[in-house]
């Protein structure tokens, strides 16, 4: 990649016309916009299973963060990969390369409008839904603003990551579905971690979203300990600087040929 800066004019510039080219894809938009809500649903139902000490305010707050992981994994990971593949089969990277912004710029920009997107879904969802679940406002909302931001980062750079071995636009479906389901059961997304057998929690604890849960959860309840807080936030940027890295070294800016 070029040289790494970000020049806000240029940045809004290319946010603004990557929005334009989502609300034109009716589809897209819908799916980024109701898809996370469907899936909260559903999330309440099979939390609803689990015996969670706390009753029916532990479900509440266990949808909620859960929730936000969704919206991350959905809004943020799932449509950028699609965003990016179709943007390199339309040439559209290509043009940009050859144009003032540099590298970072163009993938930060192509992304701006789903991490705005997944920033006002979580909102209502910590506003409209903890009002409507009945539960405790977030403890430390710093701390949760922190963890969304650094889910935000992270899966960005994995749905750049992923777009190089994704052919095309359908072949997204398939391409994200590995994070997806690994995201969803092991980091505590739909299965509580604490529920899973010992080993077997130790291990998720290492899969990409694992920190960035433990810190959506640790923001809302305030009850991790500083140990684990470091080792979510030391687990996050591992991630990001695998993620980073593969980017740099097999994103693809053209078609294959």
């Amino acid at each position: 990649m070029n040289t790494l800066t970000l020049k806000p004019a240029r940045l809004l510039a290319l946010g603004r016309s990557e929005l334009t080219l989502l609300v034109r894809n009716r589809a897209t938009l819908t799916v980024a916009l109701l898809m996370p809500l469907v899936m909260v649903f559903v999330l309440q139902n099979s939390l609803a299973g689990y015996a969670l000490e706390g009753g029916a305010a532990a479900i509440g707050e266990a949808t909620l963060t859960g929730g936000i992981g969704m919206v991350l994994v959905l809004v943020v990971y799932m449509n950028l990969v699609t965003a990016y593949v179709a943007r390199r089969e339309e040439l559209v990277l290509k043009r940009l390369r050859t144009g003032e912004a540099n590298d970072l710029e163009i993938l930060a920009g192509s992304a701006l409008p789903a991490a705005v997107l997944a920033f006002v879904q979580i909102a209502v969802l910590v506003g409209a839904g903890a009002a409507v679940l009945d539960v405790r406002a977030p403890r430390n909302p710093l701390l949760l603003a922190a963890a969304v931001l650094a889910g935000t980062v992270l899966l960005a750079a994995l749905g750049a990551a992923t777009s190089a071995v994704t052919r095309t636009v359908e072949s997204a479906g398939l391409t994200t579905m590995p994070l997806f389901l690994v995201s969803v059961v092991g980091s505590g997304v739909f299965v509580p971690v604490d529920t899973m057998p010992g080993t077997l929690a130790s291990v998720c604890e290492l899969l990409p979203l694992s920190g960035v849960m433990t810190l959506v959860r640790a923001g809302w309840l305030g009850t991790s300990g500083e140990q684990d807080l470091l080792g979510a936030a030391l687990t996050t940027l591992a991630w990001a600087v695998i993620s980073v890295f593969a980017v740099q070294r097999w994103f693809r800016w053209e078609p294959r040929r």
